[in-house]
């Protein structure tokens, strides 16, 4: 394996473009970067974008996660030190991108969260999952990930492409490593965060179809926590909304005002 995958890294999937804003996923639970293809086209109109990509095997803590993390925004805004940054966590990587909110307030000028696991402490499966998963089999674990897609996803809006993309990306996580992760969002505890010293513009979205989290709820909470926070709620998505047909991110920031160039048509913006 190369060393660059033994630890912490951006993914470039577009040819970089220094004069615009920087655009930097932090992705879900499985950690490759890799499940934000289908939304790319929409946003290489506005953003140079970054993907953090966290190895398959890492059981870094939450500190050092924030470390690595913070050291590759900063890297990445020596390049350019004058264009706006926008950190996007999706789930997992919501909880991250509070956490590096929390740690460094200078690292980005925009967040947006999706979905963000913020209350899966409160959740049952939580302590199943810390304490089950390292015990399957790896055939019945990755049979699991199989169980758990339904869950995930509203399938009939997630193309059979992107179903079997997110669980590759699933059973690419070893069990020690998801039950580690797991384990870091039962630690997770907002209330612990000084969230009211976050004053950058904050746009949450959640859906209301998740199965997993209480998103919506979750939504309102974290409104009601940040500054300058506003939301927008899918009424018919699942949790791992960024795949779905219909879903397109780049068409939301422009609706929200969230963006201010390279305007999209407005036609095609489509309303969950």
């Amino acid at each position: 394996m190369p060393i660059s995958e033994k630890c912490l890294r951006f993914l470039k999937p577009n040819e970089p473009k220094l004069t615009s804003p920087l655009f930097i996923y932090l992705p879900g639970m499985d950690g490759t970067g890799r499940l934000l293809r289908s939304q790319l086209p929409g946003l290489t109109k506005f953003f140079d974008i970054r993907c953090l990509s966290i190895p398959l095997d890492d059981l870094s803590d939450w500190a050092a996660l924030v470390e690595q993390t913070a050291a590759l925004i900063r890297a990445e805004r020596k390049l350019a030190p004058s264009r706006p940054v926008y950190i996007c966590g999706e789930s997992f990587g919501g909880c991250l991108a509070l956490k590096l909110a929390a740690y460094s307030r200078d690292l980005f000028d925009r967040m947006i969260l999706m979905n963000p696991a913020s209350t899966l402490s409160n959740q049952p499966i939580v302590g199943w999952g810390s304490t089950l998963v390292p015990l399957l089999p790896t055939p019945l674990y990755k049979m699991s990930a199989i169980g758990l897609l339904p869950f995930l996803i509203a399938t009939e809006r997630v193309s059979p492409q992107n179903q079997n993309a997110l669980l590759t990306a699933m059973q690419s996580v070893t069990a020690r490593t998801a039950a580690w992760r797991i384990s870091l969002l039962s630690s997770f505890n907002l209330d612990e965060m000084p969230l009211h010293k976050i004053s950058q513009p904050v746009l949450i979205i959640a859906s209301e179809a998740d199965r997993i989290l209480p998103s919506a709820t979750e939504a309102d909470r974290l409104t009601g926590c940040l500054l300058n926070a506003r939301k927008v709620l899918l009424s018919k998505s699942g949790h791992a909304c960024l795949l779905e047909r219909e879903m397109r991110l780049a068409d939301i920031l422009y609706s929200q005002e969230f963006v201010g160039q390279a305007a999209l048509k407005s036609e095609n913006f489509i309303s969950n």
